[in-house]
């Protein structure tokens, strides 16, 4: 099939957010069954795409609030309000206005548009008329919004979340009903879609693009931390998790635990305890993962699935997990232990870092999961496209 994937970030050669991941995921197996995908969308400035001759940018422009300045944030959210959309819509509507849907006609027809989150097609909805969409819904985006409005403390910001919630619900149910077939990345969004959409829906069991997973740390790498943390958390519900860890799980732990929390960071963060390092965006993120003894997963807000959760699993690196951060999973790895308390998820990391510290590094062999992750990956998506007219 000729394939549209109409994204707000091309992948690039080194992803490193969760959904620069599992947009890559996705692309590198639609071309692996021999489908001609060429992605629409933006890049951050100075990036290049992974495959540039399989990549229309419409321009090089940040989108992230933590990259831009309060004046561009403020420009948003005028246009938000102009135009009734979320804000993450109007920034998008602002980067792309005669351009984004111009680009897509002028090298169509395609058999299938692939709309990889709502946020474009809230900003642009005639892309739904441009041929047989496909929705991939990353999160249920809002609930996350809902999420994010219940822990924010700021009046302001609890409405902003408020708003978005709303509109982004009334632009998600458009889609719902809009599109040939929806993928999510997790069985509880695919759940929360609702009965009349069970029969139009699947979920993407995602891989990351790591290399053959090892039992134990290559050559070269070696344990620099007891505990690591590893996300984007300029992402409100990523943030929420990290903050639960920092103020409520780490003035629980021995003095002597070292931990370390790679990953980007909002403009302001609040004081860490003496025993936490945080080290900013890592060049390698396998090798960071690997230089820790136990990963900290705990995410206590948002939909989707967590890449990270999936990474650990993948790498077959032993974790302390809180269960959202696991969801889209029936079955745990022997070397993941569930906690949802701060006590028991202090008493499971000291547990954990001991026995690694004592000789039992708790590593397994993750080829297995990658191999059934590819497997079932490929089926979602052949499924989904014979759903769409192919």
């Amino acid at each position: 099939m000729r394939l549209a994937f109409v994204t707000s970030l091309i992948p690039v050669a080194r992803p490193d957010t969760g959904f620069e991941i599992a947009n890559a995921a996705i692309l590198d197996a639609l071309r692996a069954a021999g489908h001609e995908v060429t992605a629409f969308g933006f890049l951050r400035p100075g990036e290049t795409p992974a495959l540039p001759e399989q990549a229309v940018v419409i321009d090089a422009v940040d989108i992230e609030n933590a990259a831009v300045p309060a004046k561009r944030k403020l420009q948003w959210l005028a246009s938000a309000l102009r135009h009734g959309l979320p804000i993450a819509s109007a920034k998008l509507l602002m980067a792309g206005r005669g351009r984004f849907v111009e680009a897509i006609r002028a090298r169509g027809p395609f058999d299938a548009l692939i709309l990889n989150s709502v946020m474009l097609p809230g900003a642009f909805p005639e892309l739904t008329a441009l041929g047989p969409c496909i929705l991939v819904e990353h999160n249920i985006e809002h609930v996350s919004a809902e999420q994010n409005a219940e822990h924010a403390g700021n009046p302001a910001m609890r409405w902003l979340f408020s708003r978005e919630a709303r509109l982004l619900e009334q632009v998600e149910h458009r889609l719902w009903r809009e599109t040939r077939f929806v993928w999510t990345l997790a069985e509880e969004d695919r759940v929360a879609l609702g009965p009349e959409y069970q029969a139009k829906s699947a979920v993407l069991p995602l891989v990351s693009g790591a290399p053959p997973p090892e039992t134990s740390a290559p050559a070269g790498i070696s344990t620099a931390y007891d505990i690591g943390l590893i996300g984007t958390w300029t992402w409100a519900p990523n943030f929420i998790g990290l903050d639960w860890f920092l103020r409520e799980v780490c003035p629980l732990l021995p003095a002597d635990i070292t931990v370390a929390v790679a990953g980007r960071f909002p403009g302001e963060m609040p004081a860490v305890p003496a025993q936490v390092q945080l080290i900013g965006r890592v060049p390698d993120a396998d090798a960071f993962l690997r230089s820790c003894r136990v990963l900290a997963l705990s995410s206590r807000a948002g939909t989707g699935v967590q890449l990270k959760t999936i990474e650990a699993m993948q790498l077959g690196l032993p974790a302390v997990a809180t269960t959202l951060s696991c969801r889209g999973f029936s079955a745990m790895p022997g070397n993941f232990t569930l906690a949802d308390s701060p006590a028991a998820f202090a008493a499971a990391l000291v547990e954990r870092v001991r026995a690694a510290r004592a000789g039992d590094d708790q590593r397994l062999d993750g080829a297995a999961f990658m191999a059934g992750q590819r497997a079932a990956l490929a089926a979602a998506l052949a499924g989904g496209l014979v759903a769409a007219g192919g």
